[in-house]
């Protein structure tokens, strides 16, 4: 077999078989397919699909190109979250250490930032001394130790899917559902999880702004899941503008630990709280309401960011940070944005800040891209909002000032002001997706 014969057979909308796969797949890993050639496979995949044989034959070799953890012998079920990519999404920070209060294990693996979306390992990095790249023996002492473990890809677990990750960032090839699905669940597979709730994400800040679009990704996540002996479910939820207020690595990590001491933007606490009940039901602890108020209690507690302390310092990072978010790393330039006229919110297109974030130095435009981790943005409004003449909208955190001009023009772009109020907003949880429906 000949890797472009492949390419141009599914560039053509030809099946390819489990062997075919296989060839490609192993090939490209062995070095002997190129970066180059896989990209071009991606492009097929993304204009053409894949069929459930495909989908499975490919989630089966990610999963099979390294390790298979198993933490099914533990007292407390292993769970997850992962969530499809948002822009100001910091829930993964918060919901870790609150899971673990609650009584689960979280065992963790985390990706960077994708596209035009942030990475929950980028936040991490943001914090001064915090290792994300542990090898998997220290990853389950810490599990052991704290109940959470947050940490990126090892070159153990799911190796191919790392690099095909990465290819896609770099290839506007994200968009595709089938990728996505077999991305998610390999790793969650294969880092072990006995239980996974997905957080699917819909609206202009989502990789799948449309509804329909993003139900039928849930529902072959929940498929796939439930196929390789996941207890899953899914959440549907808005990403109209970005979650919470403030986008970029500091900032947001800034904003997790608000939340953990029993603070933080009404909106993602509500995520955060929704998700983590979702989990407890999925790993047979509690009912709906019995877990919600229970995960309520301690988030205004202060005990959950105990433990996110716990966490950072047997992570090596500072725990300090939790005291004083000063030590975080902080922009020379905040540059307030101010609305040039009077209004409402109509619409903030999140993925406009998303991409402009990236234009500041908070992502990646291309692999090799060294993130800055202090810069970003507040967004100091919401859709819906009455603003005035002069109001800040939000403050832009730049490396200088010519980098701060460049963010405004993106923002005027991404924030609409209109002269009448918007139509409601539509509810933050959409809908629930189990298997069969």
């Amino acid at each position: 077999m000949l890797p472009s014969e492949l390419i141009e057979r599914k560039r053509d909308g030809h099946e390819l078989t489990r062997e075919e796969l296989g060839f490609l797949l192993s090939g490209f890993q062995a070095g002997d397919v190129a970066d180059y050639q896989i990209s071009a496979f991606l492009m097929a995949v993304y204009f053409r699909g894949l069929s459930a044989a495909e989908l499975s034959a490919l989630t089966g070799a990610m999963i099979d190109s390294g390790r298979r953890l198993d933490f099914s012998g533990g007292e407390t079920p292993a769970v997850d979250k992962h969530s499809t990519g948002g822009v100001g999404d910091k829930v993964s920070l918060v919901l870790a250490p609150l899971l673990a209060e609650f009584g689960l294990r979280v065992p963790m693996m985390s990706g960077r930032g994708l596209g035009h979306t942030g990475g929950t390992l980028d936040k991490l990095d943001a914090i001064p001394g915090f290792r994300t790249q542990i090898d998997l023996t220290e990853f389950e002492a810490i599990l052991a130790e704290v109940g959470c473990a947050m940490i990126g890809q090892t070159p153990d677990v799911a190796p191919l899917d790392g690099r095909l990750y990465a290819l896609r960032d770099v290839t506007a090839t994200v968009q595709s559902i089938p990728l996505i699905a077999s991305s998610i669940i390999s790793k969650k597979v294969a880092e072990g999880t006995e239980a996974l709730v997905l957080d699917v994400k819909y609206g202009s800040g989502a990789f799948m702004p449309d509804y329909e679009d993003a139900l039928e990704l849930a529902q072959i996540l929940v498929t796939l899941a439930a196929a390789e002996g996941l207890k899953a479910s899914a959440l549907l939820t808005a990403m109209e503008q970005p979650l919470g207020v403030t986008v970029g690595n500091a900032l947001e990590v800034r904003e997790s630990i608000d939340t953990l001491r029993g603070g933080g933007p009404a909106d993602l606490r509500e995520v955060t709280l929704a998700l983590c009940a979702e989990a407890a039901v999925l790993s047979g602890l509690a009912d709906e309401s019995t877990a919600r108020a229970r995960l309520e209690e301690i988030l205004d507690s202060g005990a959950a960011l105990e433990r996110f302390a716990k966490l950072i310092e047997r992570q090596g990072g500072d725990p300090g940070v939790v005291e004083d978010a000063d030590r975080l790393p902080s922009a020379p330039v905040r540059e307030p944005w101010l609305a040039s006229h009077g209004g409402f919110v109509g619409a903030i297109d999140a993925r406009q800040v998303g991409l402009a974030a990236i234009e500041l130095g908070a992502g990646r435009a291309r692999i090799e891209d060294v993130v800055d981790p202090a810069v970003g943005f507040e967004i100091e409004c919401a859709i819906g909002d009455s603003v005035e003449t002069g109001q800040r909208l939000a403050t832009i955190h730049a490396a200088s000032e010519s980098a701060a001009e460049a963010a405004a023009d993106r923002l005027r772009r991404a924030i609409a002001l209109v002269p009448d109020p918007p139509p409601e907003a539509p509810p933050l949880v959409r809908c629930r997706i189990e298997p069969g429906g």
